[in-house]
């Protein structure tokens, strides 16, 4: 068994290089421009804060490893297309062939999907959800924010936005393989409540505000995925194999009809 798999562990490990060397090439160079992405990310905070409120670091070597920390994240982000592309080569090889030419498509669309959640997250979800953190208590206490909490708030979220938006990408090209359909989602649809409201508990701060700006748009990517699956992949009840199993039978006997007359 473990020789069978031995070629897909390979390929696993070659995919996972081709990632890892990309991120840290993308490393490098986010390195040198750190400043400048985190006072990208900073921009948000910086509009909601108070007169009296300050970025502040309380450890040392704090800043250094927040710049790690943003220039990773960035890389990550940016290495992204590569990430996917790579994910595709490694299934393809299961795929038939009419399937793997959606390779393209699916690089795109998921680059795509995952940073119009980036977006969303930073330039709605972040400006709201940190102005009601920050603001909630009024002038009666002043904002003194640990630059390196602060970076780890914005980094969970968007990663968990860009990943919430891939929910319409990954259905099609399941529902494209034949692994789901409408009637499955539908049937699922009260679970995957549940499991979307625990999962923006868990990726969101701990306010309900962002929590439910998290659930709203994975809710709608839902319902968005099962018309996604019906179009792609329907559901089909028994009468509707007997209509294809009747007109199947009535091609084959008006073919068997054309031959015998040619």
């Amino acid at each position: 068994m473990f020789e069978e798999l031995k070629p897909h562990l390979a390929e696993l490990r070659k995919r996972l290089v081709i990632c890892v060397i990309t991120v840290i090439l993308m490393f490098v160079v986010c390195f040198n421009y750190w400043e400048i992405i985190l006072d990208f990310m900073k921009a948000p905070l910086v509009k909601v804060l108070p007169d009296d409120g300050k970025v502040v670091f309380t450890q040392l070597g704090e800043t250094f490893f927040t710049a790690m920390k943003v220039s990773f994240f960035t890389s990550l982000l940016l290495s992204m297309p590569i990430i996917f592309w790579q994910a595709w080569l490694f299934v393809a090889p299961g795929l038939y062939d009419n399937e793997k030419k959606y390779v393209i498509p699916f690089v795109l669309s998921a680059s795509v999907m995952f940073f119009l959640g980036a977006a969303f997250c930073y330039y709605f979800v972040i400006p709201v959800a940190f102005n009601f953190l920050i603001n909630f208590g009024g002038e009666a206490y002043s904002a003194m924010l640990k630059i390196g909490e602060y970076v780890g708030f914005f980094t969970k979220l968007v990663v968990a936005f860009g990943i919430s938006f891939e929910l319409p990408v990954v259905t099609f090209f399941l529902a494209k393989l034949g692994l789901i359909t409408n009637k499955s989602l539908t049937s699922f649809f009260r679970f995957a409540i549940v499991i979307i409201f625990v999962f923006a508990a868990i990726m969101t701060p701990p306010d309900v505000l962002s929590q439910f700006m998290l659930a709203g748009p994975l809710i709608v990517l839902y319902a968005l995925s099962i018309l996604i699956a019906k179009m792609v992949n329907p559901y089909k009840t028994d009468d509707d194999d007997e209509d294809e199993a009747d007109e199947d039978e009535e091609s084959e006997k008006s073919a068997q009809g054309a031959v015998k007359e040619a």
